[in-house]
């Protein structure tokens, strides 16, 4: 019995554990199957990663202060981030991968990076 390609029905030649015809079919059909299926996803994914580019780019020396208005006039968004650490003296972080900031006095940021 032939086996055929998943992708696009073509006959499979070659080793017996080979799946795909070709490195272009395998490719196509992990793209489909990994692909983020809802908007919703794509756009939050695309949101964090914004964040944390430009938290990076504020960040060059691993730590920093700027200010609120620096960051929301880059396009940061505050509802965005991917985790929250709380120190044992109460400060909270949020993170953006492992870049995170602290609000601190007035309107004042610390960011930092989390090795």
């Amino acid at each position: 019995m032939q086996k055929k390609c998943p992708e696009c029905g073509d006959k499979i030649v070659g080793r017996i554990d080979k799946k795909f015809c070709s490195d272009g079919c395998r490719n196509a059909h992990n793209n489909k199957v990994n692909k983020d299926g809802k908007n919703l996803i794509r756009n939050i994914n695309n949101r964090l990663r914004k964040n944390w580019r430009i938290l990076e780019s504020l960040n060059p020396e691993q730590k920093t202060k700027t200010t609120k208005t620096k960051l929301e006039a880059k396009g940061f968004d505050f509802n965005y981030f991917t985790s929250i650490y709380t120190t044992k003296a109460g400060k909270v972080y949020y993170f953006v991968y492992d870049q995170g900031y602290l609000p601190i006095e007035g309107e004042f940021y610390a960011i930092v990076k989390r090795n």
